[in-house]
């Protein structure tokens, strides 16, 4: 083995949960020999070396499905996660009001799924008549506006305020935003705090045109993680003309930075029932909507995907309700393309074979499963064995990848992996404990399918503190990051 200036050996580390002690060298952002610590010899032992002390050495962990912009921005909003009502809500406005800063106030992470009182903006007004107010759905499929706001966006006739699915996209796209630079700054720091959690890479769904974003961002700063950046329909065609393809690097970071999926909608949430689903939901029986919506028209759908495959763009498609799971899955098999599916959170039991028939990957957040346990017993009451059905997505030879949905998740790939394990996260029984995975198997999903450390693997590493095959329920959540490694540089850690 020749010297290397940027060659450094990792020694004395555990290879894997509940792996041997080894050693590893990495040099030029790639993995160029492992080796078990018994069999090392003294090859190397003019380069650089550094002795992790047993700690156990893994695959850099992914998010495979986060919204940078929202959830960068959201560290900076008012906070209503855990809010038990409308009321209560209009109660946190009121307390913000005279603190923050800014024309519109902004608050995120709102939950009405179960709320016995429903939004609307009489009760906004009623806190804070005189200033826009903005709040967002923890799904990012719902928006409460004020009266100031909804004039602001011109919808100052909408009768309550409460603005779901593209619509809410509309709106808030229709709202004074941030400057660039300041948000360029907020993801950035969410990118090192992702990284402090053992993240190397993530999938950024963020609506927009988000490849141009990190193209620009890379002109500016380094992300201390790599970026798959989705395509939205409307920039697709842009992005054909230009040639891109998924999975080319764009930007000035030599391939940190790099081209994503299509990102495509068939139906909305199960908060807002707005998921599309074969059954009626419980209480809308006979009205407009009561299986939900399609975002999509099936033939639109394939239009699309056939034209985006045809140009080597893969297309991640949203879907939620086990209708459009369904559709989703029709649409890969008339296109004969691979990509993924975005949620799979309830699935018809022919359909899960059709996962690894057809070579589509499950982009699955197992904290949705925790999170949402209330929400699916009440609105897919006789159903939720078909719900959030990773062991069953397994055993039927699907590819799961995990993500948080961040923000509506927390980006921390270790809760992802807790709760697939675990399948609740207070002191109630496991919610469909059926569906559990193991811990390797939960590991592989978080890490984009890498079971092991090879050889000609990108130099994307992380050190923990605890064996994941033996920790404790809060220890497996809250897990010690020692270090993170990508392509060869410390993005976390003492070094």
């Amino acid at each position: 083995m020749a010297d290397n200036p940027s060659a450094l050996t990792l020694t004395r580390v555990r290879l894997g949960a509940g792996g041997p002690l080894a050693r590893v060298r990495v040099a030029d952002g790639r993995i160029t020999h492992v080796v078990l610590e018994a069999d090392a010899g003294a090859e190397g032992a003019g380069e650089r070396q550094l002795d992790l002390g047993g700690r156990v050495l893994l695959p850099g962990l992914w998010d495979a499905h986060v919204h940078l912009g929202e959830w960068a921005s959201a560290r900076h909003r008012l906070d209503l996660a855990g809010t038990a009502s409308a009321r209560a809500v209009a109660e946190l406005v009121r307390e913000r009001a005279g603190v923050a800063d800014g024309a519109v106030l902004y608050g995120y992470g709102f939950r009405d799924g179960l709320w016995a009182d429903a939004p609307h903006k009489g009760l906004l007004d009623a806190v804070l008549p005189d200033r826009p107010v903005a709040l967002v759905s923890a799904d990012l499929h719902a928006a409460w506006l004020n009266s100031a706001c909804l004039a602001l966006v011109g919808r100052g006739d909408h009768p309550t305020g409460l603005i779901r699915e593209h619509e809410a996209h509309e709106v808030l796209s229709a709202l004074p935003a941030a400057p660039d630079d300041v948000v360029d700054g907020w993801i950035e720091d969410a990118c090192w705090a992702a990284a402090a959690r053992g993240v190397s890479g993530v999938i950024d769904f963020q609506f927009g045109d988000t490849v141009a974003d990190w193209e620009r961002r890379s002109a500016h700063f380094r992300p201390a993680v790599r970026v798959s950046a989705a395509v939205y329909p409307s920039y697709l065609d842009a992005a054909v003309k230009r040639g891109l393809r998924t999975g080319d690097a764009v930007g000035a970071e030599g391939g940190l930075v790099r081209v994503g999926p299509l990102k495509l909608f068939t139906d909305g949430s199960l908060n807002t029932r707005t998921a599309l689903c074969r059954d009626p939901y419980p209480g809308l029986e006979g009205t407009d909507g009561a299986h939900g919506i399609e975002e999509t028209a099936p033939d639109e759908l394939v239009r699309l995907m056939r034209h985006a495959a045809a140009h080597g763009i893969e297309p991640a498609v949203h879907a939620i309700g086990d209708r459009a799971n369904t559709v989703a899955l029709d649409a890969f098999e008339t296109v004969r393309c691979r990509g993924r599916i975005e949620h799979a959170q309830l699935l018809s039991p022919q359909d899960l074979p059709r996962f690894a028939q057809l070579g589509v990957t499950a982009g699955v957040q197992p904290r949705h499963a925790t999170d949402d346990r209330d929400v699916a017993d009440r609105h897919w009451a006789g159903r939720t064995e078909r719900a959030f059905p990773y062991g069953d997505l397994l055993a039927a030879g699907a590819r799961l990848e995990f993500g948080s949905d961040a923000p509506v998740s927390p980006l921390d790939p270790w809760l992802a992996i807790a709760s697939a394990v675990i399948r609740t996260d207070d002191e109630r029984p496991a919610w469909h404990p059926e569906q559990r995975l193991s811990v390797p198997d939960a590991l592989v999903a978080a890490a984009r399918g890498r079971r092991l450390i090879r050889v000609g693997d990108p130099a994307d590493l992380v050190a923990v503190d605890a064996d994941p095959l033996d920790a404790d329920p809060d220890t497996l959540r809250a897990m010690p990051v020692h270090a993170t490694m990508t392509n060869g540089r410390w993005t976390h850690g003492p070094y």
